[in-house]
Order: structure tokens, then C-alpha cells, then sequence
């Protein structure tokens, strides 16, 4: 049993309260449980308690053991001074605040419910951890709670992605362009390279870019350049490569660039397709900033998707139709596909837009920009084809962002108890005399 259980059970009140006492022999009446507390300090927080006949208002905190509160050092913390409660599954000592006062206990291991106990071990212990822990008893939750816990996960994840923009745009001296900037680099990244093309875009001032952008070859030579990816002038191989370096030096010593520039071991090639290389994504990011006098505008005001697509699928140079790396060999090169350019919408343009709403406390903006996912096609790979198999709705990338994110933060970790899925299955356990 994990603590967390006992949170749970706490915070629901799921278990049996007959003639409920402390283990000091007082009478407890519980008017209210309290509220989790997130930061440091006890476990609930605004509790109100009939203990004997005395009501109390504090805080509640909650051990496997009693013992957890000397092993946590609770009996030094003043934090810890206002529990009017410890409750516990097993009460093996007595512990005291910081004055010395006892702290009443209640021992809950008497007191729950059979056979909640066992649901709950079940999902902890479920098997197949590919599948989610509640797959064998799906069956039992309501298709409209399914589809709640789906669009509340989609939204705490796409808050969470626009609070890292927030954190980007306070970085930045709360300029919208320098933030645009940031997260598209990261996002032509993609997976593999997203770190490195966030360290050249700070290594990479945008008004420089701006300056330069009327000339795409010279945009080219700043981006392949400060990335550590153009050849030196004596090796270059064709003449395109040599001007881009001639260009790179001059621009380079011009705006004092060379102390930040990356290396050429600073990105990733392995298991990558050519197409996915990094110096054909900074060529499509080049071509894109060539072709656009700004990009926090355009990716705010785009009223649908296929104005998106136009703006990120902006064909590259010729060189770079034709090379996969500066002075490669030539061969056809494909150019962003839609399913990279619907990504992009995805992880850039749609926390761009919910962190911007946000910044202005504007609740349908956020809606509105979330809706946006619902007009992309939805996604395809391993972590999603359970949640298909077991029918979960799966329409569009909204229903994606969802599933994924149900993933990551509730059934990968086995979060079942801060889940509404979890819960329903939980609740069939719970008999009407412990609700």
C-alpha cells in the first residue's frame, strides 16, 4: 500500500465511520476533510473536526505508520504544529508537536474497506504494462467519463507546455517575436534535436536574423553556420558551401557570433532519416524566416489549419532540394510534410497561443486555440494503439494530446487515484455506509 491511498481514502472519506474515535478514546466527528496541500507542510489543509466536544479548524497529516512522523522529523517542524489530526493505517507510537502537546490519532487499517483495498492493489499490480492498469475493468466506467478525464488531461497538458512559453517569454524581456522564435526553433528540432536548435537559437540573436532575412542565403549561412555545421572555407566542397562560409565568417566576426556557435558533435544524426537531418530542418527554419517579416503575428492570427500549413510548409533553396548535408551528395530531398508541419502545430502554434491567451487572462482564447487541435488528423504510434484497442475515442489530435498525455501522467505512473477513470472503477468497492 502506498500512502497515496491513504490520501485518497481520506480525502473521500471512504471508509467505515461508526463510532469513530481517536486512539486516545475521544469521539471524532469529521464536518469537513480539508484540502490537499501541494506545498510543503501537512497533508490537508482547512479541516474541521468535532473532537469530544470541542470543534477544532488545522490541518490533517497522513502516515502508513505513526512512526513516519518522527522518521520525517514532524516533531521539530512548526509547520506541523497545527495538525489537529494524524491518521494513519497502523498506530505504532504516539507523537507530540513542538511544545510536547499529543497529536490525536486515527487508525484507519480496522476501518477500510475490503474490498476497495483489493481494487486498488489490483491496478497497482496489474500486469501487461503496456496496457492501462484498469484495462480488464473498462467495461464498468461510462463512455462520458472516459471522455471528461481525456479533455480535463488534454488541457493540464497543453498549460503545462504554454506555461514553459510563459517561462520563455519572462526569459526574453516578455517580447512575443524573441518568444515565437525560441519555441519554433525547438520545435523544428523535433524530438531529437530540440535542444541543440534551442541553444542556437539563444546563441542566435533574431534581430540579426531579421536584418538578413531579405537574403536567403545569407539567413542559411547564419543558421548552418553558428550551428557548427558548415565546412571550413579550405574544405568546402562545392561553391554554395564556400560562399556560405565566406558569408558565415563575415557575419560571424561582423556581430561577434563565433564565441557561441555550436559543434558539429552537438547534434544528432543517428537513427535519423536523411530527410530529418539537421541541416535540411535549419534550411526549411531559414526559409521560413526568409519568407516571413514576423512570426508571432501570423502563428497568433492564422485562422485555420491549412493557413498554418501554408505558412510552415515554405519550400527551402535549390541547394537544399537537392543535399542532405552541406556539399553531401545529390539526391532528391523531400520537404516538411504535413504530418511535421501538424506536429509543429501541435506542440508550437497551440501552446504559443494558450500561453498568450493566458498571459492575458482570456479564457475563450485558450478554448479556441485548444479547439485548434481538433482539426488535425489524429496521430499514430505504439503509446496510442492501446487506448484504441481498449475504445477510447480517437478522432483528431485533440484526442491524441489526450490519450498521451493520460499516458504519461496517470497510467505510465499508475496515478489511478487522482484519475476519474480510476476512480469510477474505485467507487463500485465503496459500500453506501463508508460514502
Amino acid at each position: 500500500m502506498q500512502e497515496d491511498f491513504l490520501h485518497y481514502v481520506w480525502q473521500h472519506q471512504y471508509f467505515d465511520k461508526a463510532s469513530l474515535r481517536t486512539e486516545q478514546g475521544e469521539s471524532i466527528v469529521v464536518l469537513k476533510p480539508g484540502f490537499r496541500n501541494a506545498d510543503a507542510g501537512p497533508d490537508f489543509l482547512g479541516a474541521r473536526l468535532m473532537l469530544g466536544e470541542v470543534e477544532w479548524n488545522g490541518a490533517v497529516e497522513i502516515h502508513l505508520r505513526a512512526s513516519d512522523w518522527h522518521r520525517h522529523q514532524h516533531q521539530h517542524d512548526k509547520k506541523y504544529d497545527q495538525v489537529i489530526l494524524h491518521v494513519v493505517h497502523t498506530a505504532d507510537q504516539s507523537v507530540r508537536r513542538t511544545d510536547g502537546s499529543e497529536v490525536p490519532a486515527l487508525a484507519l487499517q480496522p476501518r477500510l474497506v475490503p474490498s476497495l483495498l483489493y481494487a486498488y492493489e489490483a491496478l497497482m499490480a496489474a500486469e501487461q504494462p503496456q496496457l492501462l492498469p484498469c484495462a480488464g475493468a473498462l467495461a464498468t466506467v461510462p463512455e462520458v467519463t472516459r471522455l471528461s478525464m481525456v479533455e480535463r488531461v488534454l488541457l493540464e497538458r497543453v498549460e503545462q507546455k504554454a506555461t514553459g512559453v510563459l517561462e520563455l517569454h519572462e526569459l526574453s524581456g516578455h517580447d512575443w517575436e524573441t518568444t515565437a522564435w525560441l519555441v519554433l526553433a525547438a520545435g523544428f528540432g523535433f524530438k531529437k534535436n530540440a535542444e541543440p536548435l534551442t541553444r542556437l537559437a539563444r546563441a542566435l540573436p533574431l534581430p540579426v536574423l531579421r536584418r538578413h532575412r531579405h537574403e536567403l542565403r545569407q539567413t542559411e549561412a547564419l543558421l548552418l553556420g553558428q550551428a557548427g555545421l558548415l565546412p571550413a572555407a579550405a574544405e568546402a566542397p562545392d561553391a554554395y558551401c564556400a560562399e556560405l562560409r565566406r558569408e558565415y565568417d563575415f557575419l560571424s566576426h561582423k556581430y561577434n557570433l563565433a564565441g557561441t556557435a555550436l559543434a558539429p558533435h552537438d547534434w544528432n544524426f543517428l537513427r535519423l532519416r536523411p530527410a530529418n537531418f539537421p541541416p535540411v530542418r535549419l534550411a526549411q527554419l531559414a526559409a521560413l524566416l526568409h519568407a516571413q517579416p514576423r512570426l508571432f503575428q501570423p502563428l497568433l492570427d492564422a485562422p485555420d489549419v491549412p493557413t498554418l500549413e501554408q505558412m510552415l510548409l515554405t519550400p527551402v533553396s535549390d541547394y537544399w532540394q537537392r543535399h542532405y548535408r552541406p556539399g553531401g551528395a545529390a539526391a532528391k530531398v523531400p520537404g516538411l510534410g504535413r504530418s511535421s508541419a501538424h506536429l509543429l502545430i501541435s506542440n508550437v502554434v497551440v501552446p504559443l497561443r494558450v500561453a498568450h491567451a493566458l498571459s492575458l487572462g482570456d479564457q475563450a482564447g485558450v478554448e479556441a486555440a485548444v479547439e485548434l487541435l481538433s482539426q488535425l488528423p489524429r496521430e499514430q504510434n505504439s503509446v496510442l494503439a492501446p487506448y484504441e484497442a481498449l475504445h477510447f475515442r480517437h478522432r483528431s489530435a485533440a484526442d491524441s494530446q489526450g490519450l498521451l498525455a493520460l499516458q504519461r501522467g496517470y497510467c505510465q505512473p499508475r496515478r489511478c487515484l487522482h484519475c476519474a477513470i480510476g476512480s469510477r472503477i474505485l467507487y463500485r468497492h465503496v459500500p453506501p455506509s463508508a460514502s
